[in-house]
């Protein structure tokens, strides 16, 4: 007889092994025939169905740089939750589905439609601007899907979607900060520097630049409370590859900040056209162009003294609800595990699942989207972006995050690193230079 056959003698009683080995395989046959139900009972946790969560995310395109980290992210959130989520007792598998929206508003349509009606998630998830997060929050909305959203000024998402704010909607839920926070942080960074106070725009014809350059619920209105001037020659197409009527406006008006909303290529084509047209601003301060180390350095050494908008840093004083994990740590475990320089979105895209995963937790029919939307519209979380909660301030459906203010200045270990130059709306997060005048060759 094989060594590896069991053994055990014919009486019971000589033999407790054989004894306890007999009564549990019987127990175990009880417990099967009784079926599922009674195996849950028994169980530690039980194994319920599998929870999908789609993610749109323009991962080629021109804003793809959003994008840079959304591997990173997706590949962490898959790690943590490779043992499933809890919910009510039972352990459910989680599945994230990722589509590429290619940056076009029409293709995150398309893919968010699919997700919903084919791949049927339960919930859905996007960031990188209106242009990606307007058209899945509409489809979310229209499809009775629970929606998070993060990434985008709330009045391009709320009053791009056609938002009233003594409504609301019913599905999708947002956090990130304002225009009202972009301008101050912008203002009070912009006086540290002496200038004419003379503000030129490049604000284009998509629904970030629309947003922007509403005279009620943009820009202007505050610039000019402000008594800064404003030189708008008016939207241009975002494929465009001439600037030249827009230097020359503001040329012609002694310009000397510069402020708008465009993506880093279009950027990149303006800002080399501005050097051969020598328009040299003293600020430069523009909405997506130049958020991100690839864009910046993508201008060679006319990165240098630009300055942006700074949504979170390694200098944010927060910590994931997920990991632990401080801003400062999480952007090193960045650095080291692709070998690129931190990115502003990784803090907000990894704030995306710490919410969808505490709301999941706290549901109370994981079959019901509406239970799920209920436990999301009830959120009040910590993040490593910051606090989330949507207590109807300033709209139903919007949770404010912090803003500041950075530069790009010389980097120790890169080329370029972004610092904090204005930190007045959120004096917690510590201000790391003060603004200085770009230098021209």
């Amino acid at each position: 007889m094989s060594k590896l056959t069991p053994t055990f003698p014919d009486n019971d009683a000589a033999n407790p092994s054989r004894r306890q080995f007999i009564k549990k395989t019987a127990a175990a046959a009880v417990l099967a025939a009784a079926g599922p139900g009674i195996l849950s009972k028994y169980s530690h946790a039980a194994t319920g169905r599998t929870i999908k969560i789609g993610f749109v995310s323009p991962k080629t395109g021109s804003i793809a740089d959003f994008a840079q980290a959304d591997d990173f992210i997706v590949g962490g959130i898959r790690k943590l939750w490779a043992n499933g989520i809890v919910i009510n007792g039972t352990t459910h598998p989680v599945e994230i589905l990722e589509r590429d929206s290619r940056s076009n508003p029409n293709r995150a349509a398309e893919v968010a439609a699919a997700l919903i009606k084919a791949d049927r998630v339960d919930v859905i998830v996007t960031a990188n601007t209106a242009e990606t997060v307007n058209p899945v929050a509409d489809q979310a909305e229209l499809n009775g899907v629970p929606c998070v959203t993060t990434d985008c000024p709330w009045q391009p998402y709320y009053f791009g979607r056609g938002g009233k704010p003594q409504k609301g909607f019913d599905w999708t839920y947002h956090f990130f900060w304002g225009t009202e926070d972009l301008v101050a942080v912008y203002i009070n960074m912009w006086k540290l520097v002496a200038t004419n106070k003379v503000v030129g725009a490049l604000w284009g014809n998509d629904t970030s630049g629309n947003s922007f350059a509403d005279a009620k619920t943009g820009v202007p209105p505050v610039l000019a409370a402000n008594d800064y001037k404003l030189i708008d020659p008016g939207r241009f197409d975002m494929m465009t590859n001439d600037f030249s009527s827009q230097i020359n406006a503001f040329k012609n008006a002694n310009v000397e900040i510069l402020t708008g909303s465009i993506p880093p290529p279009a950027f990149s084509t303006f800002w080399s056209q501005a050097a051969q047209q020598r328009f040299r601003p003293k600020i430069v301060t523009v909405v997506r162009a130049v958020l991100f180390p690839a864009a910046v350095e993508a201008l060679g050494d006319r990165g240098f003294g630009l300055s942006a908008e700074v949504w979170w840093s390694p200098n944010h004083p927060f910590k994931s609800s997920l990991t632990g994990q401080s801003a400062a740590e999480w952007c090193a475990q960045y650095e080291r595990e692709t070998h690129k320089q931190w990115t502003q979105p990784i803090g907000f895209k990894h704030a995306l699942f710490e919410v969808v995963g505490d709301a999941l937790k706290r549901t109370k029919d994981i079959n019901s989207p509406q239970a799920i939307r209920d436990a999301l519209a009830a959120t009040n979380l910590d993040t490593l972006v910051g606090h989330i909660q949507w207590a109807g301030k300033p709209v139903k459906n919007v949770s404010k995050t912090p803003l500041v203010a950075g530069q790009w200045v010389a980097g120790k270990k890169y080329k370029y690193d972004l610092v904090v130059a204005d930190n007045s709306l959120a004096p917690y997060i510590p201000l790391q230079a003060s603004l200085k005048p770009i230098v021209y060759p």
